[in-house]
């Protein structure tokens, strides 16, 4: 979900930018939601760590699955979904026309 946040973000910056930098756009998307994105993680991930402490031995196999993703997920939303959109050489007209199709 943070990674479509992101995205969205993005998708937005490109709609107000009147600057041709797809590199710059998305850097300040990722930091404008940064904030959120790890708040959301955090929250999630020390509810989730009570569970695996405190849960007991039934629940600790998905709760210690769930802790794996909640890290992986975020590190995937920051680190690694917004570099290979950079690195696809995708255009800012290819996402505005995308986004007029599916609207």
């Amino acid at each position: 979900n943070d990674t479509i946040i992101v995205f969205d973000r993005i998708r937005e910056g490109i709609k107000g930018s009147k600057e041709n930098q797809l590199d710059k756009i998305i850097d300040e998307s990722v930091t404008q939601t940064l904030s959120r994105t790890t708040l959301t993680s955090l929250t999630t991930f020390f509810v989730v760590l009570t569970l695996y402490l405190f849960g007991g031995e039934i629940i600790s196999g998905f709760s210690f699955t769930f802790l794996v993703g909640v890290v992986v997920g975020t590190y995937s939303s920051i680190f690694v979904a917004t570099p290979i959109l950079n690195y696809t050489n995708v255009n800012q007209k290819t996402i505005l026309k995308e986004d007029t199709e599916n609207n």
